[in-house]
């Protein structure tokens, strides 16, 4: 099996300069990579006003707004697969984000993969105005609704979150439905990915946990009476773990598990600014390939 390799966008150390953005995108296109995928955060906590917040970013950490990247970098792309890594779903409304991806679906050509999980940031949910305790129910639902919006000219939907009464999505989008990988290692989220996506976003190291994550994985999927064989795994190789040679061996070790993705990222990793990222997307093309 071919691996795809991918080029997370990096939304940390990317300047607010549409050109910037411009040049990083077709960079990786003309460099050979099969997709690109931008991550997603709305807000940014403060910690010095909250002394308790844990999170691995904050109001100083870049996040360039997900769907309209996205839409950019369609306009300024031709063949490059787009992917959102990972969209928070559970604290947007369901609707508006089965418009905002079919859009991007339909501006890109159907080049769109969208990527979700149920976050981590309880100060986000807050402030989003979402209820944090039900994230990963409230997920669920929401792809079933977003799949039948993607899907069909007309929605009545009566759900524990949403009710919806004959409403549609105009225009639909290209892919009907449009492609959903679950980010995450909860084994809730491995269930839901079995169940309801057609990919899984480990976000873990090549270790023995994850190997025994993919073994239940795929249980889940037999038991769904789905093949293994044919459903996505994307694993993110990140940068910071070395040059060249070990981003080969990491490659290695994630081509072992059976990965059908594999995405270099670079984003908050001190690889540097524009040029010194194409730079590393370039050694990481060679190294690989």
């Amino acid at each position: 099996m071919t691996i795809q390799l991918g080029a997370f966008f990096p939304t940390r150390d990317m300047p607010a300069d549409r050109l910037a953005i411009r040049d990083w995108a077709q960079a990786a296109e003309g460099l050979g990579f099969d997709y690109i995928e931008v991550s997603d955060h709305v807000l940014g906590a403060d910690r010095a006003a909250l002394p308790d917040f844990k999170g691995p970013y904050d109001i100083d950490d870049s996040f360039h707004e997900t769907f309209t990247t996205l839409a950019y970098i369609a306009g300024v792309t031709e063949k490059v697969g787009l992917a959102s890594g990972v969209l928070i779903l559970p604290q947007r409304q369901t609707a508006l984000v089965a418009k905002q991806a079919a859009q991007v679906d339909i501006l890109c050509g159907g080049r769109l993969r969208l990527g979700i999980g149920v976050g981590w940031n309880q100060v986000e949910f807050e402030a989003l105005g979402e209820d944090w305790t039900k994230r990963g129910r409230r997920q669920e639902e929401q792809v079933k609704l977003m799949n039948r919006l993607w899907s069909d000219r007309t929605v009545s939907f009566d759900g524990e979150f949403d009710s919806l009464r004959h409403v549609g999505v105009n225009p639909l989008p290209i892919q009907r439905p449009i492609p959903i990988w679950f980010g995450g290692g909860a084994r809730a989220t491995l269930k839901r990915a079995a169940k309801l996506g057609q990919g899984w976003i480990p976000l873990g190291a090549p270790d023995d946990k994850l190997a025994g994550q993919l073994e239940t994985l795929r249980g889940d999927l037999k038991a769904e009476g789905r093949d293994p064989s044919g459903f996505g795994i994307e694993a993110w190789l990140r940068s910071a773990i070395g040059g060249p040679d070990k981003w080969a061996e990491g490659a290695d070790r994630w081509k072992a598990l059976g990965v059908s993705h594999l995405t270099f990222y670079t984003s908050g990793q001190g690889v540097g600014g524009l040029e010194e990222q194409i730079s590393a997307m370039r050694q990481f093309v060679e190294a690989v390939r």
